[in-house]
C-alpha cells in the first residue's frame, strides 16, 4: 500500500511540474513587451527587431526622395556604415548618429539613382548586449536622362567676354532645381549670375567682362536632379578655364574699319567690308565662339537662295573664319573680292570680311587678326543699318543690362 501511494505522490509531483512549466510558457506567450522565452533564457532579440532600416532590406527601385534612416527603439546605435555602389565605384555615404543614439541619417538626404546601398549597423542595448544588422537595397533606374553641353572647353584660355553656356539635350521643366545644381565661381571672386534662354539653355556671366587672369570653375551637380517629370540629370563633373588678356574689336560698318584694342591700347585699325544694304550686319556685342583656319560656307544653310532654289554662294575654302552668332555671322578672311572694296564699301551677306589670300595668309589682315584672337574675344559692331543682335544668338548676353540679366534666373 505504501508502495502505491509513493508512486502516486511522484506522479502528482511530475504533473505539477509539467503544469507549472506550461503555465510559464503560456504566460510568456501572452506577454507583449517582456521579450518572451528568449528574454527569460537571456537571449537578445533578433537584429531586425532591434535595428530598423529604411528602405527595407532587399527593396528594389527606391526613389530619390525616399528617406534613408537607421534607428533603434531602445539602447543606442554604436556604429553605422553605409556604402553606395554606382558606376562600378563604391563611395561611403557620410551621415551622423543623433545625440540620443537612436537615429542615423545621411548628410545628404537624397538617394542616388541606379545605385546599390549597403548598410551595416551595430547597436548596444541597456544590458550591454550588441546586435548587428546587414541590409541592402537598390534605387530606381530612370529610362530618360538629360545632359548639358558646356562652353568653353575644360582648361582652355579664353577672352574676357566669354560667357559660360549650357545647352541641354532636353527641355527643362524644373529650371530652379537644375539652376541650383550648377555652381560657377571665380578667383578672384566676382558676382556671377545665371540667365535662362527658353527651357534648354542656361548662361552665366558677371556684370562686366572678366578680369584678365581670372580662374573660373564650373561644377555640374546635375546627376539625379529631376529636370522634367521622369527625366533625371546624368553629369557630376567639375571643369575650369582661364581668362586671358582683354581684347575688344569695334567694327564700324559705316566707316568700313575695325579698331583692335588690347587691354585698352589700340593695336591697329583694319579695313573691312560688312553686310551689303540688302543683307546688313547685326549691331551689338558678339563673342567669338569658334575659330576655323579653313571652312566651307554655303548660303543655302542660312537661307540665302536664288529664285531657282540654288545657294547664292558656295565657297569651299573660306580662310580664318571666326563665328560670332549661331545664325551664321562670321568674321572671316575674303580672297574672292577685289582688294579695293576693303575699307570702302559693304558687299557681304552679313559677315565681316577682312582681306586675305586663297588658303589664308599669315601676313594678311585676316591672318594677322586670327593669330591674335581667342575664343571669348568680343567683336562689337556699330553704325550698321540693322537691329542689335539678340542676346541668345551666340553669346550675345553682353547686350542685356545687368538688371534684366539677373531677372532671367529661375531661383527667386
Amino acid at each position: 500500500m505504501r508502495h502505491v501511494q509513493g508512486r502516486a505522490r511522484r506522479a502528482g509531483a511530475a504533473l505539477a511540474a509539467v503544469l507549472t512549466w506550461a503555465g510559464l510558457l503560456a504566460g510568456a506567450a501572452g506577454c507583449t513587451s517582456g521579450g518572451g522565452v528568449d528574454q527569460m533564457l537571456g537571449k537578445p532579440p533578433a537584429p531586425e527587431d532591434v535595428i530598423r532600416v529604411t528602405p527595407d532590406d532587399e527593396t528594389k527601385g527606391a526613389r530619390p526622395d525616399d528617406p534613408l534612416l537607421v534607428r533603434v527603439s531602445s539602447g543606442r546605435l554604436e556604429s553605422v556604415k553605409v556604402v553606395r555602389s554606382q558606376d562600378a565605384q563604391e563611395t561611403p555615404v557620410p551621415g551622423h548618429i543623433s545625440k540620443d543614439g537612436r537615429r542615423w541619417e545621411p548628410e545628404d538626404p537624397g538617394l542616388a539613382l541606379a545605385a546599390r546601398y549597403t548598410i551595416d549597423a551595430v547597436a548596444v542595448d541597456g544590458h550591454g548586449r550588441r546586435s548587428a544588422r546587414h541590409t541592402t537595397f537598390t534605387t530606381y533606374v530612370p529610362d530618360e536622362r538629360f545632359i548639358g553641353y558646356v562652353a568653353p572647353e575644360h582648361r582652355s584660355t579664353v577672352g574676357t567676354g566669354m560667357i559660360v553656356s549650357l545647352e541641354f539635350n532636353r527641355e527643362i521643366e524644373n529650371r530652379a532645381a537644375v539652376e541650383r545644381a550648377v555652381h560657377v565661381t571665380a578667383e578672384p571672386a566676382v558676382e556671377i549670375r545665371p540667365h535662362w534662354f527658353g527651357k534648354a539653355r542656361l548662361d552665366f556671366r558677371p556684370e562686366h567682362y572678366w578680369k584678365p587672369g581670372t580662374q573660373v570653375t564650373v561644377a555640374l551637380r546635375l546627376r539625379d536632379v529631376e529636370g522634367a517629370p521622369g527625366v533625371y540629370g546624368q553629369q557630376y563633373k567639375t571643369f575650369s578655364f582661364t581668362v586671358g588678356r582683354h581684347q575688344v574689336s569695334v567694327v564700324d560698318a559705316a566707316r568700313h574699319t575695325m579698331e583692335v584694342r588690347r587691354d585698352g591700347e589700340l593695336l591697329t585699325t583694319v579695313p573691312i567690308t560688312a553686310g551689303a544694304p540688302k543683307n546688313t550686319t547685326y549691331n551689338g556685342k558678339m563673342v567669338v565662339t569658334e575659330m576655323l583656319e579653313l571652312t566651307r560656307m554655303n548660303g543655302a544653310t542660312v537661307g540665302f537662295r536664288k529664285a531657282d532654289g540654288k545657294s547664292e554662294y558656295d565657297i569651299p575654302d573660306v580662310p580664318h573664319a571666326m563665328r560670332l552668332t549661331d545664325s551664321g555671322t562670321f568674321l572671316h578672311g575674303n580672297y574672292w573680292a577685289d582688294a579695293s572694296i576693303f575699307g570702302q564699301s559693304n558687299v557681304s551677306h552679313g559677315c565681316v570680311g577682312l582681306r586675305d589670300v586663297k588658303g589664308g595668309g599669315a601676313e594678311t589682315p585676316a591672318g594677322w587678326f586670327f593669330d591674335r584672337s581667342l575664343i571669348g574675344d568680343v567683336v562689337e559692331v556699330v553704325h550698321s543699318n540693322d537691329k542689335k543682335v539678340a542676346p541668345d544668338n551666340g553669346l550675345g548676353g553682353w547686350n542685356m543690362g545687368w538688371k534684366e540679366w539677373k531677372a532671367g534666373s529661375a531661383v527667386k
